[in-house]
């Protein structure tokens, strides 16, 4: 079954009773038992729900898990992951990654005693360097937040394998229609599900997937026991939007490609983040490990020739806001919004400025889009 019929298909013919097209949602939040010690698979909703469960084999079939636990949000998809380690591991991240990621492994892990170095993972030399006999963790965020750097995760499974290292890939920016990272190789993949697999800015949440055995019972036990499971309604939300997630990629994609295009060059454009551009350093890296280059991309605007609010306020199809993967485009400023969290220090450390803008591009037509940047740019 390809991406797009999995997407229709997978998890809906669940209506026994009046063989419903769409998968209905239980919102109960106990179920009875016929009798002591049995039931027919589900007692209470933290623990296990069936319009979850159809998300669950929803996702894990497009991304070639063998095990989904979809989470209340994204964050709680990536607490769950650090919940495998235990207290003195290590773990190797980058140093351009999600801010809420870096906020979370900066100040809150290491109370645990669990350590973070943040590198540039597109160097393997760095990432060999970073490491130590502590070392469970390597944390691959391709393509990078804000800036779009495209880690080669063929390379880091290699070195995780050789130091019997865990590899974890957040694969949000691109989604299983253009990156599948388990087929790389990779032990866990999660996603925020807030974004291109719902798609249409109405409810957060996240999952967690994997095919080993070991991880996919802890995994399961840590999102039951800790209780980060998302709710029915929330679940049937996202199973909904990723039916039409292959039609809406390619749109965001066909927009970010001319967007891209269109900025490259600019005189009030100082540098373009996009590795479907040729010129991209991880643009050839990105040909072999995706089907393509996704809808999210940055630019260094000129702030000394435009001022950001003035720019911002001339925008018509761009809302100025966080968040990402909806059918409408969103335009910010990860120094002040997403990656304010980072620190100075750490944000100018990963190649990020004031001048940074991340763009969300939408489904909208893409000359529409282009039409509107050059008169907010003009």
């Amino acid at each position: 079954m390809r991406r797009e019929t999995a997407a229709v298909h997978v998890g809906v013919a669940k209506d026994t009773a009046y063989n419903s097209v769409i998968t209905p949602i239980y919102p109960s939040s106990t179920f009875c038992f016929d009798r002591v010690g049995e039931n027919k698979g589900y007692d209470y909703t933290r623990s296990g729900n069936p319009t979850r469960t159809a998300l669950e084999e929803n996702l894990a079939a497009l991304e070639g898990a063998g095990f989904a636990r979809c989470t209340c949000t994204g964050m709680a998809a990536i607490v769950a992951v650090l919940f495998l380690l235990r207290q003195g591991d290590h773990v190797v991240a980058g140093h351009d990654i999600y801010g809420g990621t870096y906020r979370l492994f900066e100040t809150l892990f290491p109370r645990f005693g669990v350590s973070f170095s943040f590198v540039d993972m597109c160097d393997e030399s760095a990432v060999r360097s970073a490491l130590r006999p502590e070392t469970r963790m390597l944390w691959i965020e391709t393509p990078s937040n804000p800036l779009l750097n495209i880690v080669d995760i063929a390379a880091m499974v290699a070195i995780a394998r050789e130091h019997d290292v865990l590899t974890v890939a957040d694969n949000t920016f691109l989604s299983p229609y253009f990156q599948r990272p388990l087929d790389l190789g990779v032990d866990v993949v999660l996603h925020s599900t807030t974004k291109y697999l719902n798609g249409h800015s109405d409810v957060v949440g996240g999952v967690v997937m994997a095919t080993r055995a070991d991880l996919v019972d802890r995994l399961g036990f840590i999102v039951n026991a800790m209780g980060l499971a998302n709710s029915p309604f929330d679940a049937w939300l996202v199973l909904r939007g990723v039916k039409t997630l292959g039609p809406r990629m390619e749109a965001h994609q066909r927009g970010a490609l001319a967007l891209a295009a269109f900025l490259d060059g600019h005189p009030r454009v100082r540098r373009v983040y996009y590795p479907g551009l040729p010129h991209h350093p991880g643009h050839e890296l990105a040909q072999r490990q995706q089907s393509g280059f996704g809808g999210m991309l940055s630019f260094d605007l000129d702030i000394e020739a435009l001022d950001p609010d003035t720019f911002f306020g001339r925008l018509r199809y761009f809302s100025l806001a966080e968040s990402l993967g909806g059918v409408e485009s969103l335009i910010e400023q990860p120094w002040t919004m997403s990656h304010a969290g980072m620190g100075e220090e750490a944000r100018r450390a990963a190649g990020i400025s004031p001048g940074t803008m991340r763009v969300s591009v939408g489904i909208e037509h893409p000359d529409d889009l282009v039409e509107d940047m050059e008169q907010a740019l003009r």
